[in-house]
């Protein structure tokens, strides 16, 4: 078999850019929707006037059920995929959806141009929201898959993408407010710019499979295959180094893996007799470990699970549904237009990005140690700091941090320990079980991780009418 000397070069890391630009391409949807949601909540201005003064504040919550419907598409196609993608072939749900993304990204852009009623428009963007992170999610769990047939590095370009996607839509934010037009002209400027960055996100997957690197990984699992079949059938003692099991099965030694320490699993159908068939499992020599079940996985890393849920419960709960709705202390002149925009979601995505590249070079807490969910349950106090900085408007609660620095400083330390404790929870849950058990594991993590984007969704609209 050929190993990874044999394999093609990655000439100029195209392959690798690819994959930190199909990373980016999976968030664009969530970030650039919420990002903007000072235009949504300027067409959602629902102050009415009688004889000079306000009389009426309808109130539609549009950060929370941004923020809601930007999250359940993920749980629910979390618990859909094993049934989706049997049915559905991965070129077709890759490529499918992001062409289906940037059809909701142009309607949106398109409806910047298109006057219409509070009401209307609020349930039109809704339902874009909706579908879009849809297809999003379809898109995030696919690519997944398709990444893990490469070696880990590209792993880390696809996240780094993602990573960064929400620094991008701040800084397209920023340049939107800074092109001094006006707010229609630099709504559609900003929207303009994911529908480009789709389209980039779609062709780069279209390339992918063209670059012989890509295609040496990418087809090495039926090429592994074939490759096995040739070697068992031309070993003269096959008969002698196989037993068969109890079903039926031939436990074969073969030859190891490409990757040095991993092991090569390779099943195939032989003839035996003219009315029997057995399979022939070729692991080093070793026959295959019975997985274990799910609950006996969730049994060891529940203590991750709980770490990444909880984690994510306490920042979606007030990001950015609160903290979007926090205001500068000084409004006058030009900073208000920049505040929220710099603030809130750049300071934000800065340090969550950085959070989770400082994990590369630092594991503390370690996987073992009853530090790490103290310190994970410990950022429930970032939940009333923020809402007791200056968010607008307030009923109950008083305002502590009204000044601009404190607020940015709270959002740091937010962001970076949420991107610092998600990613070592991430990494830790597969190396708490055994390898034959850490797809079992990861699968379970990324539900679990679902399921706090959720919940925190969901907690945000209490938390919202507490202030």
């Amino acid at each position: 078999m050929k190993g990874q000397a044999d394999a093609p070069r990655d000439r100029g890391g195209l392959v690798g850019i690819i994959f930190f630009i199909l990373g980016l391409g999976t968030l664009l949807p969530w970030n650039f929707f919420m990002t903007a949601s000072m235009y949504f909540q300027g067409r959602l201005n629902t102050t009415e006037w009688s004889d000079g003064e306000v009389v009426v504040r309808k109130e539609y919550y549009f950060n929370n059920w941004m923020t809601l419907l930007s999250q359940l598409p993920l749980l629910l196609f979390t618990l859909l995929n094993s049934i989706l993608y049997q049915r559905i072939s991965e070129a077709v749900r890759i490529a499918g959806s992001f062409v289906a993304i940037l059809f909701f990204f142009v309607f949106t852009a398109i409806l910047v141009k298109v006057d219409m009623g509070m009401d209307r428009f609020f349930s039109v963007t809704m339902a874009t929201i909706w579908f879009i992170n849809s297809f999003g999610a379809v898109v995030q769990g696919s690519l997944f898959g398709l990444v893990g047939q490469m070696p880990p590095k590209y792993s880390g370009f696809f996240m780094s993408g993602q990573g960064l996607a929400g620094t991008f839509a701040a800084l397209a934010m920023i340049f939107a407010i800074a092109s001094e037009a006006d707010s229609e002209t630099a709504a559609l400027g900003y929207f303009i710019t994911p529908c480009i960055g789709t389209l980039v996100t779609l062709l780069s997957y279209v390339l992918l499979p063209r670059l012989e690197f890509a295609q040496h990984y990418l087809n090495r699992s039926g090429r592994y295959e074939t490759d096995a079949s040739h070697e068992l059938l031309d070993e003269s003692s096959l008969t002698e180094k196989s037993k068969l099991n109890a079903n039926g099965g031939v436990q074969a030694n073969g030859a190891a893996a490409e990757d040095p320490g991993a092991s090569l699993e390779t099943n195939m159908v032989l003839a035996v007799e003219p009315t029997k068939q057995a399979t022939v499992t070729l692991d080093e020599g070793r026959a295959e470990p019975k997985k274990a079940s799910v609950m006996e996985v969730f049994k060891k890393i529940w203590v991750m699970a709980f770490c990444v849920t909880f984690v994510f419960t306490v920042t979606l709960s007030v990001f950015p549904a609160v903290a979007a709705d926090v205001r500068t202390y000084s409004p006058e002149g030009t900073w208000e237009r920049y505040f929220l925009s710099v603030c809130c979601f750049l300071v934000f995505n800065v340090n969550d990005w950085l959070g989770r590249t400082v994990t590369t070079w630092v594991h503390w807490p370690r996987k073992d140690s009853v530090v790490f969910p103290v310190l994970v349950g410990c950022r429930v106090v970032f939940v009333p700091l923020i809402m007791l900085c200056n968010v607008q408007i307030r009923v109950l609660l008083p305002v502590y941090f009204p000044h601009d620095a404190a607020f940015a400083v709270i959002m740091a330390l937010f962001a970076f320990s949420s991107g610092y404790f998600v990613c070592l929870s991430m990494t830790y849950a597969p190396q708490m079980v055994a390898a034959k058990d850490a797809e079992t594991a990861g699968a379970l993590m990324t539900f679990f991780l679902a399921l706090g984007l959720s919940c925190g969704a969901a907690l945000s609209f209490a938390l919202r009418v507490l202030v």
